[in-house]
């Protein structure tokens, strides 16, 4: 089965409706041992795209990864970009905002870590939480000293996602691509996963009762979600709905929107001009000799 991206793409100006998003679909792998060829694969060819990608040095990519509790966004990053060299890769993970970070407009803190041309970015969480928790949490809004902050004002919202898109229309102006993954779990296999991460030693310490607090949240969030992805989904930024269910797959649907991304880019490596070839050709007879 063949993985098209345009089919989990939220296309610009689409209202959307979640539970009309599947988070299971046909696995795309046959076994667990395609499943592995499959992502070898992938990641194999995203390496080669990434030293591409360095070596043009002509563009960057950010990453977005964003997604309820327990629905695979750690997994994903590290199985589909675990072949991609860490000097032309980083991660960085967003959680409550610093004291000095609220001193500051709410897009400042993500974007003193932007990636540099040649490198891919990828944000676990990002300025995207400003318009998901503290929009199910109107308290935490109300608590950054904004002055007329409105938790239940519509304007409010729509500059703040007005804000988030014009930043991202500037930076794809600039040649940073911007790839929005948003991870959808079924809140019955979010509960089978906590339920494994209780009764496995090793996965304690990724649980805690702050978890269970925000599960009663469900679908304020999924409100929230909705009407992020329907503001802020375009075609410089799209954001791709991916059924996280089944963890592996969801691994290979990403990678392949990856690829695709990247090899649209339509990149090629700086051609050598004949004073530099010139140049090569004198070195190759000094190391010969």
């Amino acid at each position: 089965m063949k993985i098209s991206p345009k089919d989990y793409r939220v296309r610009e100006d689409d209202s959307v409706d979640l539970d009309k998003w599947p988070t299971a679909v046909k696995p795309v792998y046959k076994s667990k041992e395609d499943y592995h060829a499959l992502l070898s694969d992938h990641v194999d060819r995203l390496s080669k795209q990434q030293q591409l990608l360095y070596a043009s040095n002509s563009h960057a990519i950010l990453l977005i990864f964003q997604a309820m509790d327990a629905a695979g966004k750690d997994g994903a990053i590290r199985h589909v970009m675990s072949g991609v060299n860490p000097q032309g890769c980083q991660v960085f993970s967003f959680k409550h905002p610093s004291a000095e970070e609220l001193q500051h407009d709410f897009l400042w803190r993500t974007t003193r870590d932007l990636p540099e041309r040649g490198r891919i970015g990828i944000f676990n969480r990002s300025y995207y939480e400003e318009v998901l928790i503290a929009r199910v949490h109107p308290e935490i809004l109300l608590g950054e000293g904004l002055p007329d902050a409105s938790p239940d004002d519509k304007d409010f919202w729509h500059n703040r996602y007005r804000s988030i898109t014009n930043l991202e229309r500037h930076l794809n102006g600039c040649g940073t691509r911007i790839v929005k993954f948003f991870l959808h779990l079924s809140k019955d296999e979010q509960r089978k996963r906590f339920l494994a991460r209780i009764d496995d030693p090793e996965k304690n310490w990724k649980f805690s009762q702050a978890d269970i607090e925000e599960r009663k949240f469900w679908d304020k969030y999924m409100k929230a979600y909705e009407k992020c992805l329907a503001a802020t989904s375009t075609d410089y930024a799209p954001w791709y709905v991916v059924p996280a269910d089944d963890k592996e797959n969801a691994r290979l649907i990403v990678s392949e929107i990856i690829l695709e991304t990247l090899t649209g880019l339509k990149m090629s490596y700086p051609e050598t001009t004949e004073e530099r070839h010139r140049e090569l050709l004198a070195i190759r007879g000094q190391l010969e000799e």
